[in-house]
């Protein structure tokens, strides 16, 4: 299962809205297949492993992260395929949590006597695929926060300066993010201020790019913003509220821009219906990239699933930079948002903490 998970590993970033899935086929002993989900529309894993395998798989044992599918969807049920390889054992890492699935694989497979046995490795399994079981049973996408700060809390000086808090191996797992996720979030701030192009750049691989996502109000970012003007194949989507002049919005529009307008809450974009209407486009995961009213604002919305906090080994010295979150905080500390189930990880001389928000 440990290497079924390797290889699910692998389809990161490729298999959206599915889950990513990795198997491996053993018969006496012995590796014969192995596989995973590349695609979304692609084969799956098992039926990879399976291919590989070839007649080897007949009395084998297969080993699959995720419960195989018993329904068709862009794809014929792999519980078929399994039963017509003569596979004798299956062994499954966690059930399918989605909920719309009819006919669950595992009951299906052994009711044709097959020897079926499930929750190995399940938590590697759930934190594996942790944004499909969000988007599956909630229909809403996994959001997660990142940012990077001094050791005092500081995420640009007083001038807005910002280039560069963290190293240059902190910044390239922030392209792995991008590269997993479906979409990305800033607001006009950020694009006003560092013109971002908001794209996945990873050395010597293949990459996907998020689809862009900015919060602009009123429509304030120029029509020369580099986001709005890339050779991408996702798009950027601008979120604007009912009091944008209609001038501005035509004079955003390029083939690649999407828009979406929204009701305002104290002259902000609602996020808890922008989340909403992201999960009915289809997007199941969201990476804010913001800056501090951002990064406030989205807490102060519940819609944050997770956070990256980066803090490097500086000290900025002073009250008057800018701070991870803007806005009203909380009267005691007894009130403070406590993260869960945390993991530290060092980049050099920088240290993220990755924990999660469980209200």
């Amino acid at each position: 299962m440990k290497m079924a998970l390797e290889l699910a590993e692998q389809g990161r970033g490729w298999t959206s809205p599915n889950p990513m899935v990795g198997a491996v086929i053993v018969k006496d002993g012995k590796l014969v297949g192995k596989g995973f989900h590349r695609a979304a529309g692609g084969p799956h894993g098992e039926i990879h492993a399976l291919n590989d395998a070839g007649e080897k798989a007949s009395g084998a044992t297969l080993y699959v992260t995720l419960e195989p599918c018993n329904h068709t969807g862009r794809t014929p049920p792999c519980t078929q395929s399994i039963l017509k390889s003569g596979i004798r054992r299956v062994v499954v890492g966690m059930k399918d949590p989605n909920p719309r699935v009819t006919g669950g694989g595992i009951a299906f497979l052994k009711s044709q006597g097959l020897d079926v046995s499930a929750g190995v490795c399940e938590d590697e399994c759930r934190h594996l695929n942790e944004i499909f079981i969000k988007y599956a049973t909630t229909s809403l996408p996994f959001v997660i926060l990142k940012c990077a700060a001094t050791l005092d809390g500081r995420i640009a000086t007083r001038t807005g300066d910002s280039k560069w808090i963290t190293n240059p191996l902190s910044r390239q797992f922030v392209h792995e993010l991008r590269h997993a996720v479906d979409a990305i979030m800033v607001g006009k701030g950020t694009v006003l201020k560092d013109n971002p192009r908001l794209t996945t750049r990873i050395e010597n691989r293949k990459a996907s790019d998020p689809i862009r996502i900015v919060l602009d109000t009123h429509l304030s970012i120029p029509p020369n913003a580099r986001l709005l003007h890339l050779a991408s194949d996702s798009d950027t989507l601008i979120v604007y509220g009912s009091s944008a002049p209609a001038e501005k919005k035509r004079m955003l529009e390029g083939p690649n821009v999407r828009f979406l307008k929204l009701d305002e809450e104290e002259g902000q974009i609602d996020l808890t219906a922008l989340v909403k209407e992201l999960g009915r486009m289809g997007v199941t995961s969201l990476l804010i990239e913001g800056g501090s009213r951002v990064n406030g604002s989205a807490l102060r919305a519940g819609i944050v699933d997770k956070v990256y906090m980066f803090f490097a080994p500086k000290i900025y010295g002073g009250e008057d930079g800018v701070p991870i979150f803007a806005g009203s905080g909380i009267e005691l500390m007894e009130q403070s948002m406590r993260l869960n189930n945390i993991s530290v990880h060092r980049f050099e001389d920088d240290v993220m903490i990755e924990g999660y928000l469980n209200r």
